[in-house]
């Protein structure tokens, strides 16, 4: 294969009717670093929304079990991506999802805007930093992607573009986006574990965390009352990412997808795991939620 023929195959399809397949192609074939990485801070920033910051802080899983939480979502997002909605893989995830979020009063409003942040993060990262920018093909079957994955989750009001997702993602941080304590130790949590990924490992902890503080925007660094960095800082955080990004581009085409399973820094399951049972079961297991599982497998 030669560098551009996953683009080529990507120019010759619908964006809408094969959204999925564009997607499948840009997250696990093109860009499968740069997806895992802009999705981990996809989620790292909705901490910084208080309701939801304080909820995850008030379960303790994200503070005591912060490794198999990160990996718990990350599979459960993976098994759709490698698998299909229409699969039995993909519709257990889904099912999984509801039933977690079925458990607790998660305001519409908020899981609109975490799933923008699917949407819009890993556009502005990939456009930034990535070894190309992304063609207005995948974008538009990204965000058809997460539509799809919003209905399945029973989402109301879902944006119907990628400019709309960015603009809804943009107004609703400018409104909500504030310090909380509880949040503030599940963005903690979670930076500690970044440290432990490879290579990050290998540097010093407090080194990883300027880094992470570097790629970070100003809104989002003040709403966790992070330390102020220079620009110097911020820009030679993004240029690091943005070399590898170069290296890449002289790279030969990932010809087998990459999924986020294979990735180091998923841990908990050395041995498999079974996509039904992961997460948690806050009402027992199973969660007596029959209504968001069945809205799942729609």
């Amino acid at each position: 294969m030669k560098r551009y023929d996953w683009l080529r195959r990507i120019e010759r399809l619908d964006p809408e009717s094969d959204f999925y397949e564009i997607y499948r192609i840009s997250s696990t074939h093109e860009f499968p670093w740069d997806y895992n990485q802009s999705l981990s801070f996809a989620l790292f920033r909705t901490y910084a929304v208080p309701s939801i910051g304080e909820l995850l802080a008030s379960t303790g899983e994200f503070t005591e079990r912060v490794q198999k939480r990160y990996d718990d979502t990350g599979l459960i997002l993976d098994a759709v991506v490698e698998h299909g909605f229409a699969s039995k893989q993909g519709r257990a995830a889904i099912r999984r999802m509801n039933q977690m979020h079925g458990a607790y009063d998660i305001s519409n409003a908020d899981m609109l805007y975490v799933l923008s942040t699917f949407v819009t993060v890993p556009i502005r990262w990939i456009d930034e930093l990535g070894w190309r920018r992304l063609s207005e093909q995948e974008k538009i079957a990204g965000a058809n992607y997460y539509r799809e994955l919003g209905r399945h989750m029973g989402i109301k009001d879902i944006p119907v573009t990628h400019q709309e997702f960015a603009a809804h993602l943009d107004d609703y941080e400018a409104e909500h986006f504030a310090f909380h304590s509880g949040a503030r130790a599940v963005a903690d949590s979670t930076l500690d574990l970044f440290t432990t990924f490879p290579p990050n490992h290998r540097a010093p902890a407090g080194l990883i965390k300027r880094f992470s503080y570097g790629l970070m925007d100003d809104p989002l660094r003040a709403a966790f009352r992070y330390p102020r960095i220079s620009a110097f800082e911020q820009a030679l955080a993004r240029r690091a990412v943005w070399l590898r990004g170069r290296v890449v581009r002289f790279m030969r085409p990932r010809e087998e997808p990459h999924f986020a399973r294979q990735l180091p820094n998923f841990r908990s399951y050395p041995d498999g795991h079974d996509v039904s049972t992961l997460g948690t079961f806050p009402r027992g297991c199973p969660v007596p939620n029959e209504a968001a599982a069945g809205e799942g497998a729609a």
